[in-house]
């Protein structure tokens, strides 16, 4: 596998430190708390990329010592036993488990992360532009804000290793402010879990990004990266108590501390995301982080299939690079004020974009739907749309009406690859109660 070297981090303040770095013994049990045998299921051949090539098995051949049912952070820690861990293992969560909380259960704030004298209030007041200009923050109290993310970093990173599962435990699982990293490891299985609220405390300020500048924020909720053979199901990811769209403004733009909900970057390969709920999040999932990762040709083959895309702002998905397929999807778009595209056409990106559902609301030109950013051509067939849930789905062409909304960037319809891993391609009325069965809880 390829291994980048390791990005050093500071040790976790003094409140910290002695405490969340120890070793945990997790408890082991099966089958009793899964009867139904679900975390030793397989992702079945033929259902999407993530089927191809090795196939998808995860921790599904876990000797008994490696079945492990985690309630703490500290537990599924030491349970995923990290990136270079890869003997079978599969890891059930009970109940919820938040990362900016201490040992002893304790909540952690922002300002638990902060070291060197690092506050909001005075990084406001020296780097406004209106004092500090149009140049990238540089100096002490920017220096104090890396040293204090990097802090935030130790505590909130968990890292999986190859051939394992990790699966809730009944309809509540859920982990919190955790920034789930499947990096640079092969055949990973995800489940029934509901990723919430990994919020970055310390957004830095770049003011060259865009006309008017942006704050970007670190952590995913689920970051694959350089991995291999990867199924993503029955989950749901959202902002948990901290929705983007309540977030305050500061030097005229949005103080944005979330991420993306589910990134699939660096060559990551053979990926299928099924029967997901994502929801709510401003700019949702990256397939491919930068048109200049030309070491990205011939991966990023990833399929989306049965998920619900509900009231998300862009990036359902963004693509750049890879062959993906798109289909039987249901996307609720309901915000014109904070809706931006739902599938962006980025740099030599091969869509194929099939038999979904999109649910437009009032204020939503259907040729915003797509957005082209850099790309060429997208194949797109069979998709409908509804208004406001109701009435009978009317077939739309995706391309036509985005070319003429856009005409100054069209987008062509070569087809340039043919989906093979195909085995669940249903009919768009079929999926109209989609809504209804995916997610965290309806597995």
């Amino acid at each position: 596998m390829r291994r980048p070297p390791p990005i050093p981090v500071l040790t976790l303040a003094a409140l910290l430190t002695a405490t969340t770095l120890l070793p945990v013994a997790p408890a082991s049990a099966e089958p009793d708390v899964d009867p139904r045998g679900v975390a030793r299921e397989t992702l079945p051949e033929g259902d999407g990329w993530g089927s191809a090539g090795r196939g998808t098995t995860g921790g599904s051949q876990a000797a008994p010592e490696n079945v492990h049912v985690v309630s703490t952070l500290e537990e599924l820690r030491a349970a995923l036993g990290g990136k270079e861990e890869d003997t079978p293992r599969i890891v059930y969560v009970d109940g919820r488990i938040d990362a900016n909380t201490d040992p002893d259960g304790a909540a952690l704030s922002c300002d638990d992360y902060a070291v060197d004298g690092y506050t909001l209030d005075a990084y406001l007041e020296t780097y406004d532009p209106e004092v500090w200009g149009r140049q990238d923050p540089e100096g002490p109290l920017e220096e104090a804000r890396l040293a204090s993310a990097a802090v935030q970093a130790e505590q909130i990173r968990v890292e999986v290793g190859s051939n394992t599962t990790l699966v809730g435990l009944g309809g509540d699982a859920a982990l919190s402010g955790v920034n789930l990293r499947v990096h640079d490891v092969d055949n990973v299985i995800l489940r029934n879990l509901t990723f919430s609220d990994a919020h970055d405390c310390f957004p830095g300020w770049d003011p060259t990004d865009g006309a008017s500048g942006n704050w970007n924020s670190e952590y995913d909720q689920v970051e694959v990266s350089g991995a291999t053979n990867v199924w993503v199901d029955h989950n749901t990811f959202d902002d948990g108590d901290n929705p983007g769209t309540e977030l305050p403004e500061y030097f005229g733009r949005k103080y944005e501390v979330h991420d993306g909900l589910l990134d699939i970057v660096r060559e990551t390969d053979l990926v299928t995301v099924s029967r997901n709920h994502f929801d709510g999040r401003d700019k949702a999932m990256l397939l491919g982080n930068s048109d200049s990762r030309t070491t990205d040709r011939g991966y990023l083959r990833v399929t989306w299939r049965h998920n619900h895309f509900d009231g998300l702002g862009e990036r359902a998905p963004r693509v750049r690079f890879g062959q993906v397929h798109v289909h039987n999807n249901v996307y609720t778009v309901r915000d014109p004020e904070h809706f931006g595209y739902s599938v962006g056409v980025g740099r030599e990106s091969h869509l194929y974009v099939e038999n979904n559902l999109f649910d437009v609301h009032d204020g939503i030109e259907v040729g915003t739907l797509l957005r082209n950013w850099g790309g060429t051509d997208i194949v797109e067939h069979g998709n409908v749309l509804t208004h406001e849930g109701s009435g009978r789905p009317a077939p739309v062409d995706l391309v036509a009406e985005h070319n003429a909304h856009f005409p100054d960037a069209p987008l062509g319809t070569e087809v340039t690859w043919v989906p093979q891993f195909t085995a669940e391609v249903e009919p768009v009325h079929a999926i109209r109660g989609l809504p209804r069965e995916v997610g965290a809880g309806r597995l």
